[in-house]
Protein backbone atom coordinates (compact mmCIF):
# COMPACT_ATOMS: atom_id res chain seq x y z
CA UNK A 1 0.00 0.00 0.00
CA UNK A 2 3.17 2.11 0.97
CA UNK A 3 3.99 1.94 -2.93
CA UNK A 4 1.07 3.02 -4.17
CA UNK A 5 0.55 5.97 -2.06
CA UNK A 6 4.76 7.08 -3.31
CA UNK A 7 3.65 6.28 -6.87
CA UNK A 8 1.50 9.37 -7.46
CA UNK A 9 4.42 12.02 -6.67
CA UNK A 10 6.53 9.59 -8.70
CA UNK A 11 7.90 11.53 -11.58
CA UNK A 12 9.31 9.56 -14.65
CA UNK A 13 12.79 10.18 -13.85
CA UNK A 14 12.89 10.32 -9.86
CA UNK A 15 12.27 6.77 -7.94
CA UNK A 16 11.20 7.17 -4.74
CA UNK A 17 13.52 5.67 -1.95
CA UNK A 18 14.50 2.39 -1.17
CA UNK A 19 11.62 0.62 1.25
CA UNK A 20 12.00 -2.26 3.16
CA UNK A 21 10.45 -5.20 0.94
CA UNK A 22 8.56 -8.14 1.51
CA UNK A 23 8.75 -11.42 1.67
CA UNK A 24 10.46 -13.36 -0.98
CA UNK A 25 8.12 -15.70 -2.76
CA UNK A 26 8.86 -18.25 -6.01
CA UNK A 27 6.69 -17.76 -9.11
CA UNK A 28 6.61 -20.06 -12.00
CA UNK A 29 5.03 -20.13 -15.19
CA UNK A 30 5.04 -23.08 -17.42
CA UNK A 31 4.06 -22.47 -20.75
CA UNK A 32 4.66 -26.02 -22.56
CA UNK A 33 8.09 -27.87 -23.92
CA UNK A 34 6.70 -26.74 -26.80
CA UNK A 35 5.99 -23.14 -25.96
CA UNK A 36 2.44 -23.37 -27.08
CA UNK A 37 0.67 -21.46 -24.14
CA UNK A 38 0.33 -18.11 -23.04
CA UNK A 39 0.35 -17.39 -19.75
CA UNK A 40 -1.21 -13.77 -17.76
CA UNK A 41 0.18 -13.17 -15.08
CA UNK A 42 -0.30 -11.25 -11.63
CA UNK A 43 2.71 -10.12 -9.67
CA UNK A 44 0.50 -9.14 -6.41
CA UNK A 45 -0.96 -12.35 -6.36
CA UNK A 46 1.91 -13.99 -7.52
CA UNK A 47 -0.29 -16.40 -9.84
CA UNK A 48 -1.61 -17.03 -13.12
CA UNK A 49 -4.71 -15.38 -13.77
CA UNK A 50 -5.49 -16.57 -17.57
CA UNK A 51 -3.72 -18.89 -19.87
CA UNK A 52 -4.82 -19.78 -23.55
CA UNK A 53 -2.82 -21.28 -26.65
CA UNK A 54 -1.05 -19.21 -28.61
CA UNK A 55 -2.87 -20.84 -31.61
CA UNK A 56 -6.15 -19.08 -30.27
CA UNK A 57 -5.78 -15.75 -31.60
CA UNK A 58 -4.72 -13.76 -35.28
CA UNK A 59 -5.73 -10.26 -34.47
CA UNK A 60 -5.79 -8.26 -31.54
CA UNK A 61 -7.81 -4.62 -31.85
CA UNK A 62 -6.93 -1.51 -29.86
CA UNK A 63 -9.58 -0.58 -27.40
CA UNK A 64 -10.23 2.74 -26.18
CA UNK A 65 -12.67 5.32 -28.03
CA UNK A 66 -9.44 6.60 -30.34
CA UNK A 67 -7.24 3.41 -30.58
CA UNK A 68 -7.31 2.17 -33.99
CA UNK A 69 -3.93 0.24 -33.90
CA UNK A 70 -4.62 -3.58 -35.15
CA UNK A 71 -1.56 -5.95 -33.96
CA UNK A 72 -0.79 -9.34 -35.29
CA UNK A 73 0.29 -12.52 -33.31
CA UNK A 74 3.55 -12.42 -32.53
CA UNK A 75 4.02 -15.36 -30.85
CA UNK A 76 3.56 -17.65 -33.97
CA UNK A 77 5.53 -15.59 -35.67
CA UNK A 78 2.94 -14.01 -38.08
CA UNK A 79 3.64 -10.79 -40.51
CA UNK A 80 2.00 -8.84 -43.19
CA UNK A 81 2.77 -7.30 -46.62
CA UNK A 82 0.76 -4.38 -47.95
CA UNK A 83 -0.10 -5.03 -51.94
CA UNK A 84 -1.00 -2.99 -54.69
CA UNK A 85 -4.38 -4.74 -54.80
CA UNK A 86 -7.51 -2.01 -54.60
CA UNK A 87 -9.81 -4.61 -53.72
CA UNK A 88 -10.08 -7.81 -51.55
CA UNK A 89 -10.65 -10.92 -53.55
CA UNK A 90 -8.29 -10.81 -56.18
CA UNK A 91 -6.39 -13.71 -56.50
CA UNK A 92 -2.45 -12.89 -55.39
CA UNK A 93 0.41 -14.96 -54.36
CA UNK A 94 3.51 -14.06 -52.24
CA UNK A 95 6.25 -14.38 -54.81
CA UNK A 96 8.36 -11.59 -54.53
CA UNK A 97 7.65 -10.21 -51.48
CA UNK A 98 11.02 -11.12 -49.66
CA UNK A 99 11.94 -8.17 -47.06
CA UNK A 100 8.92 -6.56 -48.10
CA UNK A 101 7.18 -8.55 -44.92
CA UNK A 102 6.75 -6.55 -41.79
CA UNK A 103 6.72 -8.04 -38.45
CA UNK A 104 5.21 -6.28 -35.28
CA UNK A 105 8.25 -4.98 -33.26
CA UNK A 106 8.94 -6.68 -29.91
CA UNK A 107 8.74 -3.31 -28.13
CA UNK A 108 5.39 -2.72 -29.23
CA UNK A 109 5.97 0.67 -30.47
CA UNK A 110 2.75 2.08 -32.06
CA UNK A 111 4.27 3.64 -34.84
CA UNK A 112 6.31 -0.17 -36.25
CA UNK A 113 3.31 -2.61 -36.36
CA UNK A 114 2.92 -4.33 -39.30
CA UNK A 115 0.12 -2.89 -40.38
CA UNK A 116 1.06 1.42 -40.00
CA UNK A 117 -1.46 3.03 -40.02
CA UNK A 118 -3.97 1.52 -42.28
CA UNK A 119 -6.53 3.93 -41.95
CA UNK A 120 -4.29 6.01 -44.78
CA UNK A 121 -5.72 4.18 -47.64
CA UNK A 122 -7.11 0.99 -46.34
CA UNK A 123 -4.80 -1.40 -48.72
CA UNK A 124 -4.86 -5.14 -48.70
CA UNK A 125 -2.52 -7.27 -46.72
CA UNK A 126 -1.09 -10.85 -47.17
CA UNK A 127 -1.03 -11.87 -44.20
CA UNK A 128 1.08 -15.26 -43.01
CA UNK A 129 -0.68 -16.46 -40.06
CA UNK A 130 2.39 -18.15 -38.86
CA UNK A 131 3.92 -21.60 -37.86
CA UNK A 132 1.48 -24.09 -35.47
CA UNK A 133 3.42 -25.62 -32.36
CA UNK A 134 4.74 -28.34 -34.59
CA UNK A 135 6.39 -25.65 -36.46
CA UNK A 136 4.04 -26.03 -39.80
CA UNK A 137 2.74 -23.14 -41.82
CA UNK A 138 -0.79 -22.09 -40.95
CA UNK A 139 -0.80 -20.38 -44.38
CA UNK A 140 -1.68 -16.92 -45.77
CA UNK A 141 -4.81 -14.81 -45.83
CA UNK A 142 -5.92 -11.34 -47.73
CA UNK A 143 -6.51 -8.95 -45.12
CA UNK A 144 -8.23 -5.29 -45.55
CA UNK A 145 -8.84 -3.73 -42.49
CA UNK A 146 -11.71 -1.01 -43.62
CA UNK A 147 -12.52 1.41 -40.82
CA UNK A 148 -12.55 2.10 -37.05
CA UNK A 149 -14.65 4.20 -34.74
CA UNK A 150 -14.91 4.99 -31.00
CA UNK A 151 -17.24 1.00 -30.82
CA UNK A 152 -15.13 -1.18 -32.78
CA UNK A 153 -13.87 -2.06 -36.25
CA UNK A 154 -14.85 -3.19 -39.80
CA UNK A 155 -12.88 -5.34 -41.49
CA UNK A 156 -12.15 -7.83 -44.90
CA UNK A 157 -10.76 -11.37 -44.85
CA UNK A 158 -10.61 -13.64 -48.16
CA UNK A 159 -8.35 -16.61 -49.27
CA UNK A 160 -5.45 -16.07 -50.73
CA UNK A 161 -7.18 -17.21 -54.61
CA UNK A 162 -9.83 -14.28 -53.97
CA UNK A 163 -12.40 -17.02 -52.54
CA UNK A 164 -14.66 -16.62 -49.13
CA UNK A 165 -14.10 -12.92 -48.75
CA UNK A 166 -16.10 -11.95 -45.80
CA UNK A 167 -16.82 -8.73 -44.12
CA UNK A 168 -16.70 -8.68 -40.27
CA UNK A 169 -17.47 -6.47 -37.27
CA UNK A 170 -15.65 -6.53 -34.14
CA UNK A 171 -16.75 -4.45 -30.78
CA UNK A 172 -14.02 -2.35 -28.47
CA UNK A 173 -13.82 -3.60 -24.99
CA UNK A 174 -13.86 -0.63 -22.14
CA UNK A 175 -11.74 -2.84 -19.86
CA UNK A 176 -9.32 -4.65 -21.43
CA UNK A 177 -6.33 -3.20 -24.10
CA UNK A 178 -7.16 -5.23 -26.93
CA UNK A 179 -10.18 -7.34 -28.36
CA UNK A 180 -8.99 -10.51 -30.21
CA UNK A 181 -9.97 -12.20 -33.13
CA UNK A 182 -10.02 -16.00 -34.40
CA UNK A 183 -9.78 -16.35 -38.36
CA UNK A 184 -10.72 -19.39 -38.35
CA UNK A 185 -13.75 -19.17 -36.28
CA UNK A 186 -14.87 -15.99 -37.72
CA UNK A 187 -15.50 -15.12 -34.20
CA UNK A 188 -14.22 -12.61 -31.42
CA UNK A 189 -12.31 -14.70 -28.72
CA UNK A 190 -11.78 -13.34 -24.91
CA UNK A 191 -8.01 -13.60 -24.63
CA UNK A 192 -6.31 -10.91 -22.42
CA UNK A 193 -7.96 -10.23 -18.62
CA UNK A 194 -9.35 -7.11 -18.18
CA UNK A 195 -6.70 -4.23 -17.44
CA UNK A 196 -5.09 -4.21 -13.69
CA UNK A 197 -5.96 -7.75 -13.60
CA UNK A 198 -2.34 -9.14 -14.71
CA UNK A 199 1.45 -7.18 -15.13
CA UNK A 200 3.61 -9.47 -17.84
CA UNK A 201 2.23 -12.51 -19.94
CA UNK A 202 4.96 -15.42 -20.44
CA UNK A 203 5.20 -16.30 -24.09
CA UNK A 204 6.84 -16.80 -27.58
CA UNK A 205 6.97 -13.75 -29.40
CA UNK A 206 9.11 -12.78 -32.43
CA UNK A 207 11.56 -10.28 -32.12
CA UNK A 208 14.10 -8.54 -34.47
CA UNK A 209 17.74 -9.25 -34.80
CA UNK A 210 20.00 -6.52 -36.47
CA UNK A 211 23.36 -8.56 -36.46
CA UNK A 212 22.62 -10.70 -39.00
CA UNK A 213 19.38 -8.85 -39.59
CA UNK A 214 16.61 -11.56 -39.24
CA UNK A 215 13.44 -11.73 -36.97
CA UNK A 216 13.06 -14.62 -34.75
CA UNK A 217 11.17 -16.18 -32.44
CA UNK A 218 11.94 -16.17 -28.86
CA UNK A 219 10.13 -17.22 -25.16
CA UNK A 220 10.26 -14.86 -22.73
CA UNK A 221 7.68 -12.52 -20.61
CA UNK A 222 5.72 -9.55 -22.19
CA UNK A 223 3.92 -6.41 -20.65
CA UNK A 224 0.65 -7.62 -22.98
CA UNK A 225 -0.47 -3.95 -22.91
CA UNK A 226 -0.79 -3.93 -19.31
CA UNK A 227 0.27 -0.48 -18.95
CA UNK A 228 3.44 -1.91 -16.39
CA UNK A 229 7.43 -0.59 -16.11
CA UNK A 230 10.20 -2.16 -16.05
CA UNK A 231 13.53 -1.27 -15.08
CA UNK A 232 16.17 -3.98 -16.13
CA UNK A 233 19.71 -4.28 -13.26
CA UNK A 234 22.94 -6.25 -13.37
CA UNK A 235 23.18 -7.42 -9.69
CA UNK A 236 23.95 -10.83 -8.15
CA UNK A 237 22.64 -9.37 -5.14
CA UNK A 238 18.63 -9.77 -5.25
CA UNK A 239 17.96 -8.80 -1.46
CA UNK A 240 20.13 -5.57 -1.98
CA UNK A 241 17.94 -4.47 -4.83
CA UNK A 242 15.94 -1.43 -4.02
CA UNK A 243 13.45 1.72 -5.86
CA UNK A 244 16.93 4.00 -5.40
CA UNK A 245 18.52 1.39 -8.33
CA UNK A 246 16.12 2.81 -10.86
CA UNK A 247 18.11 6.09 -10.82
CA UNK A 248 21.07 4.48 -12.72
CA UNK A 249 18.76 2.36 -14.34
CA UNK A 250 15.30 4.05 -15.50
CA UNK A 251 12.23 2.34 -16.28
CA UNK A 252 10.49 1.87 -19.93
CA UNK A 253 7.38 1.10 -20.65
CA UNK A 254 8.30 -1.52 -24.20
CA UNK A 255 6.90 -4.54 -24.42
CA UNK A 256 9.85 -6.50 -24.44
CA UNK A 257 11.08 -4.54 -21.18
CA UNK A 258 11.96 -8.16 -19.37
CA UNK A 259 12.44 -10.17 -22.74
CA UNK A 260 13.66 -13.03 -23.52
CA UNK A 261 17.74 -12.30 -22.89
CA UNK A 262 17.80 -13.35 -18.92
CA UNK A 263 18.99 -16.44 -20.34
CA UNK A 264 20.86 -17.87 -22.78
CA UNK A 265 21.08 -21.28 -24.78
CA UNK A 266 24.28 -23.65 -25.41
CA UNK A 267 24.09 -25.08 -28.54
CA UNK A 268 26.64 -27.66 -27.68
CA UNK A 269 24.71 -29.13 -25.07
CA UNK A 270 21.33 -27.84 -26.03
CA UNK A 271 20.13 -26.55 -23.15
CA UNK A 272 19.10 -22.93 -21.03
CA UNK A 273 21.17 -21.42 -18.52
CA UNK A 274 19.28 -18.57 -16.77
CA UNK A 275 21.70 -15.39 -16.09
CA UNK A 276 22.14 -15.22 -12.41
CA UNK A 277 22.38 -11.25 -12.37
CA UNK A 278 19.44 -10.32 -14.12
CA UNK A 279 17.53 -8.44 -11.65
CA UNK A 280 13.56 -6.64 -13.18
CA UNK A 281 11.53 -3.77 -11.18
CA UNK A 282 7.81 -3.36 -12.22
CA UNK A 283 6.14 -1.23 -11.79
CA UNK A 284 2.53 -2.62 -12.64
CA UNK A 285 -0.66 0.13 -13.49
CA UNK A 286 -1.79 0.38 -9.72
CA UNK A 287 1.50 1.96 -9.13
CA UNK A 288 2.81 -0.56 -7.13
CA UNK A 289 6.46 -2.15 -7.66
CA UNK A 290 8.04 -5.88 -7.64
CA UNK A 291 11.33 -6.85 -7.99
CA UNK A 292 11.67 -9.68 -10.32
CA UNK A 293 14.18 -12.84 -10.30
CA UNK A 294 14.30 -15.36 -13.15
CA UNK A 295 16.03 -18.74 -11.53
CA UNK A 296 15.37 -21.97 -13.92
CA UNK A 297 13.63 -22.09 -17.56
CA UNK A 298 13.10 -26.48 -16.77
CA UNK A 299 10.39 -27.59 -14.50
CA UNK A 300 10.87 -30.41 -11.47
CA UNK A 301 11.04 -32.99 -14.88
CA UNK A 302 13.79 -31.03 -16.53
CA UNK A 303 11.36 -30.20 -19.11
CA UNK A 304 12.05 -26.67 -20.77
CA UNK A 305 9.18 -23.44 -21.13
CA UNK A 306 8.87 -23.50 -17.34
CA UNK A 307 10.20 -19.86 -16.08
CA UNK A 308 10.74 -19.68 -12.34
CA UNK A 309 11.30 -16.83 -10.68
CA UNK A 310 11.36 -15.11 -7.37
CA UNK A 311 9.39 -12.18 -6.92
CA UNK A 312 8.96 -9.68 -3.81
CA UNK A 313 7.22 -6.69 -3.29
CA UNK A 314 8.07 -3.23 -2.14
Amino acid sequence: MLGLLLSGCLKEELPVPARATGAVREGRACIGADYGEQLWYDLGSNAVVSANSKLDWDLAFECGAEGWHVRLNGARFMRACPTALAAIGTPMDTTGFGVRWRIDHPTGSPDSTALRDWRADTPVFALDLGYNTLGLPMGVRQLRVISVDASGYTFELAAMNGSNAQTFTIAKDAARSYVYFRIASGQAVTIAPPRGRYDLVFTQYTHQFYDPYQAYLVTGAVDGFSGARVARLTTDDFAAVSLADTLAHPFTTAEDGVGYDWKEYDFGTSTYTVFPDRVFIVQDSEGLFYKVHFTDFYNDQGERGCPTFEVAAF
